[in-house]
């Protein structure tokens, strides 16, 4: 019997490799997305059977021969993860209409087309599922973050509606809202002060994901939130 596979957007340092690692661990194939070269030979070289597509996801032709060519290496994907995130601080009158359009590029087109050419396999096999990670932006739309708020906002809204389509022929479809700082260098660097309980553990946020993937049909999650003890909400 062959592995299943995993398509895995937004491969960075933090929750893409853990993702990517732990459905390597799983017995998937992983197809990795990401514009880091570097990264994805370094996986590629770490997780048996996995590997990395380069691909600027808001060029649309770039995209669509990226999942071209997974599918002809794979076949069609059992699990999409799209884990890519773009975003933008600033209130409205700060940031621009085309750093906006590039939110959007990444948060929703980019999933809207992954989906579009994946989930039809999924639903002749009736199952899969597509999980999204996104943020506590997608529900709230504050001062300085109008750019990035209105891009999740929408990306959710589109995961819903995706959700209540695949459901009932066998495709979970479910998204993940990050309420925390994510354990990186860069969030290390910005919040130096703060204890380790203040981060999210980007394994956790993974290990997560494989749970809500191999939910049993008869109780499915679709909105998932997640945060550290600590945190104030």
């Amino acid at each position: 019997m062959s592995k299943k596979v995993a398509l895995v957007t937004g491969v960075g340092p933090g929750t893409g490799s853990s993702i990517a690692r732990t459905f390597s661990m799983g017995g998937y194939n992983v197809a990795m997305i990401a514009r880091d070269e570097d990264r994805l030979k370094l996986l590629e070289n770490e997780l048996v059977g996995s590997k990395g597509y380069v691909c600027e996801l808001r060029n649309s032709k770039l995209l669509d021969n990226t999942i071209t060519r997974v599918i002809d290496d794979y076949g069609d994907p059992d699990i999409f993860i799209h884990n890519a995130v773009r975003g933008t601080r600033g209130n409205f009158l700060e940031f621009s209409s085309e750093e906006l359009q590039s939110n959007f590029d990444i948060n929703v087109i980019a999933l809207h087309r992954i989906s579009q050419r994946v989930a039809p396999g999924m639903i002749k096999k009736g199952e899969g599922a597509i999980v999204v990670t996104g943020n506590t932006s997608a529900h709230r739309g504050k001062a300085n973050f109008g750019g990035t708020a209105s891009t999740k906002a929408a990306q959710k809204i589109l995961t819903e509606s995706m959700a209540r389509y695949l459901n009932p022929k066998g495709v979970h479809v479910a998204y993940i809202t990050i309420d925390a700082a994510i354990d990186l260098e860069w969030t290390r660097k910005a919040w130096p002060e703060k204890p380790d309980n203040f981060f999210i553990q980007p394994d956790d946020i993974a290990s997560e994901i494989w749970h809500i993937v191999h939910q049993p049909k008869s109780a499915w999650t679709f909105d998932h939130w997640l945060r550290p003890f600590g945190e104030v909400w």
